[in-house]
């Protein structure tokens, strides 16, 4: 009676395992397939906005979009073939979704503004822009993060810009004073070529033309170049016999019926 009961169990153990088997090679199957016709699919929407010459940026991340999204619908289809409750599972998930989104509130405005530049494109790489009070050459544009190099990002950059100011008098050629600037430049230890050293005219004030003296160097050697264009500034200057600025106002003065001559200061 036993060994007829156990017989029986064994038997009906066979089965399951069978049915099993032949249910995990359907999945099999039914995986395979899915993830063919969600590989095909995916080629498909990206030929389509190619062809609408998207930026392609946006393109690979729509396509991992959508993947993803079939992707997980793949897996419940999958789940449901072997008889898990999907309901509870799908809910789930559309909490998960609005919880995800509510967190990623800031992120996803950023996605959506990341979209935006690139399918406007207000600018583009290389272009020199000022964003956010920011002003440099952009040198990525991304879905969340647009790379703006201003060269003064003094851990990212290999090198760093000094600036200095060089004040001329009315009565000095500036463009004497710029070529003896960029000549002693030249001679300064730790002044990189590459950049070259910039000097040209910045702006003028009462005392005369200023010169916006730039050199550029290693991080390491920013306080040592510092000074030593001051320096040279104050030195070069000085041997080439140029005149102090001085600040020049004219006053008119004028008696009552009568014209006075102007004097200046």
């Amino acid at each position: 009676m036993d060994f007829t009961h156990m017989s029986s169990l064994a038997q009906q153990g066979y089965g399951l395992l069978i049915a099993l088997g032949i249910k995990v090679v359907e999945a099999i199957a039914l995986w395979i397939v899915g993830r063919w016709l969600i590989g095909f699919s995916i080629n498909m929407i990206g030929k389509a906005m190619t062809r609408q010459k998207i930026d392609p940026t946006l393109i690979r991340y729509i396509n991992n979009t959508v993947a993803a999204i079939l992707n997980i619908v793949l897996v419940v289809a999958i789940l449901g073939f072997f008889g898990v409750e999907t309901t509870s599972f799908a809910a789930l998930l559309a909490a998960a979704g609005v919880a995800i989104g509510m967190a990623w509130s800031g992120l996803l405005g950023n996605f959506a503004a990341g979209v935006f530049i690139i399918i406007l494109q207000p600018f583009k790489v290389g272009d020199f822009i000022l964003a956010g009070g920011v002003m440099g050459t952009v040198e990525e544009v991304g879905l969340f993060v647009t790379s703006i190099n201003t060269l003064e990002n003094f851990s990212t950059n290999p090198f760093r810009r000094v600036d200095l100011q060089a004040q001329l008098s009315h009565s000095v050629d500036p463009h004497q004073a710029i070529a003896i600037l960029k000549a002693g430049l030249a001679k300064i230890p730790n002044v990189m070529t590459d950049p070259a050293p910039s000097v040209e005219i910045l702006t003028f004030t009462l005392a005369g033309p200023v010169l916006a003296v730039r050199p550029f160097c290693n991080n390491k050697d920013y306080w040592q170049v510092y000074f030593a264009t001051n320096a040279l500034i104050k030195d070069a200057f000085g041997q080439a016999g140029f005149a102090v600025p001085e600040q020049h106002y004219m006053v008119r003065t004028a008696a009552v019926g009568a014209t006075a001559p102007a004097h200046s200061a």
